[in-house]
This record gives structure tokens, sequence and C-alpha cells, in this order.
């Protein structure tokens, strides 16, 4: 396992399909290719569970202040099918990636153990990174609550 990116760290890079937002259907998007503008990565567990959905509502409702500040983009290890859906459902603008093979929760150190029920498996623990410009990680927020994503990523990108 990876261990994640610190504030100050480069960002890995990666190439994945996309859906929404400005991206149609076989996009794919880098981080390379978004050098020069600020980024936002919020990984969550899965689409359409309440803590996820409270969370993408979240920036869907504060989209228009959001979206002047960077490029926002929410990643989980559900097909774009689903990322399609979860978009339609809850009218989300902005793009949603699919990691499927799970390089970039790897690269990120987001793929993490977890126990529910006294269950142990792996799953993708709910952590932003904001991205600056020149590629570079300028904050982390790890574990980060759903009712106060929003807050904390204005506050980081102000």
């Amino acid at each position: 396992m990876s261990t994640q990116p610190k504030a100050g760290d480069k960002a890995p890079d990666f190439d994945l399909p996309v859906i929404g937002g400005d991206y149609g259907e076989k996009a794919t998007v880098s981080l390379s290719k978004l050098r020069g503008s600020k980024v936002v990565l919020y990984f969550y567990p899965k689409d359409d569970t309440p803590g996820c959905t409270t969370q993408a509502c979240g920036i869907r409702d504060a989209w228009g202040e959001l979206s002047e500040r960077a490029k926002a983009f929410g990643v989980s290890i559900d097909p774009l099918k689903k990322h399609g859906k979860f978009i339609a459902k809850y009218d989300l603008p902005f793009p949603l990636i699919s990691d499927e093979g799970q390089t970039m929760v790897e690269a990120y150190g987001v793929w993490v153990e977890k126990q529910m029920y006294g269950k142990t498996y792996f799953g993708t623990e709910r952590t932003t990174f904001v991205i600056d410009e020149k590629g570079v990680v300028s904050a982390v927020f790890p574990k980060v609550k759903p009712a106060e994503h929003v807050d904390l990523l204005l506050a980081a990108l102000s």
C-alpha cells in the first residue's frame, strides 16, 4: 500500500475514464493535462450511499463558488455506468473518475483496510486532496466528514 501524499508533495499523475461535467462518454482525464488549474480530487467509497450522497450534493450545492476556484472531481472504484446514474439521480454538475483497477486509490494511499460489523475488508477512505496549478498537493483532508467537506474545501481554495 502507498502512503498518502502530504502538502508539498508532487501529486501522483493518473489517466482514467471520467464522466459528467464537461466530459462525455469515452473521455479520460489526467492530472498532467490539468496543469495551470487548481484541482480537487475527492475520494469516496461508493456511489449512492448516504455519506457519499451527502458529500456529492454538498459540492453540487456550492458548485457556483467552487467551480470558480478549482476543477473538482469525485473518484471512486465504481464503474462509469454507475457514476452516470449517480450524476443523473442527483443532478451533479461535476465529473466523476472511475478507478475500477484501483491504481489511483493506491497511488493516493486511500485504499485501506477497514472494519465494519466485525469484518475486515479493503475499501476507499474518504479523503480529499487539493492540488495547485503546478501539480503539488496544497491540502489534504483525511477521513473528512461529508457535512464538513465543502466548508473545508472553500477555505483551502480561498
